[in-house]
């Protein structure tokens, strides 16, 4: 393990094991320093998120950028701060945290025998909606995590949220998929972060204007399973609790090639994505490169879930 690697791990594990004994108010303040010290000092992740909000709010002046990635860290770091807290959280602070709308298009679901694929971006905290999906609605769900590095910090990330009810699963290794498959024809949920590709083999699709790859993992399960694909979008307002939109159904097309269907529900999903991160910008957590234009064309997108704080 490296010294990098070693520090990541320990400030996690300082993290958990202290941030979530904070008062709440007092996590809050911390939470919005240590963004605004971030902020201030413009590292590589600031730089890359105003970049990204530059194509998602076009004709944008330095100023309104720079106010943008602001609040864009701040929410960032509400992240974190209540995914450090979470675990103790009661079960009745759970249920009052999120507040989605429209989501009779899951529960519609579930409830005619059909597996359900949700699908989100890097918007809000999507921990927190899943850990209200399992205490408020009781329906687990499975999910796939990042390898990590170190190995240490990986177990660290899936303790935490099989701690909140999910069953997580590891990105790579090759049975992910046949194993959301089965829980899907089962009847069950599965939920997946899905605007960014992480195997540089992803679909492109047309976002803001200009091509990214997503991957194509939700689509190929919705073709594969009959199970519904149902984009979901999340954003935080002036109060504690989390909002969030369950949007209409992706549906697979009557024709054409399992590649070309797969192509047009990607797009689907990135066009419901685009609303969401349109209406709400701060508050899409994308510290990485994600448009092609952007990468390397020698090497597959940098892996990374989210950025350390």
């Amino acid at each position: 393990m490296s010294v990098q690697e070693r520090l990541a791990d320990t400030l996690y594990g300082v993290g958990w094991s202290t941030v979530k004994k904070l008062p709440e108010p007092v996590a809050v303040r911390l939470g919005r320093t240590v963004a605004d010290l971030a902020w201030k000092q413009r590292g590589t992740g600031v730089r890359r998120l105003e970049g990204n909000y530059a194509r998602v709010v076009p004709g944008a002046s330095p100023q309104r950028l720079a106010a943008l990635s602001r609040a864009g860290m701040r929410s960032y770091l509400r992240y974190w701060m209540e995914s450090f807290r979470l675990p103790a959280w009661s079960a009745e602070r759970v249920r009052a945290g999120f507040a989605p709308k429209d989501l009779h298009h899951l529960t519609d679901g579930l409830d005619a025998g059909k597996g359900v694929i949700l699908a989100l971006p890097h918007l809000a905290n999507w921990d927190l909606a899943g850990a209200w999906v399992t205490t408020k609605l009781g329906i687990p769900f499975t999910t796939v995590a990042e390898r990590l590095k170190p190995e240490t910090l990986y177990d660290r990330f899936v303790a935490y949220r099989e701690g909140l009810g999910m069953e997580v699963l590891p990105h790579s290794g090759g049975s992910a998929f046949g194993t959301l498959a089965r829980r899907l024809r089962d009847g069950g949920l599965v939920c997946l972060v899905a605007d960014r590709d992480l195997s540089a083999s992803g679909v492109e699709v047309d976002f803001f204007g200009e091509t990214a790859r997503m991957p194509a993992g939700p689509a190929l399960l919705a073709q594969q399973t009959g199970a519904l694909l149902l984009p979901v979008t999340l954003w935080y307002d002036d109060s504690p609790v989390m909002q969030g939109r369950v949007h209409p159904p992706v549906g697979v097309p009557e024709s054409g090639t399992r590649a070309e269907k797969t192509s047009a529900m990607t797009q689907a999903l990135a066009d419901a994505f685009a609303t969401g991160i349109a209406d709400h910008p701060e508050d899409w957590h994308m510290l990485q490169r994600l448009w092609l234009k952007d990468l390397d064309p020698a090497k597959a997108p940098a892996a990374g879930e989210r950025g350390a704080p």
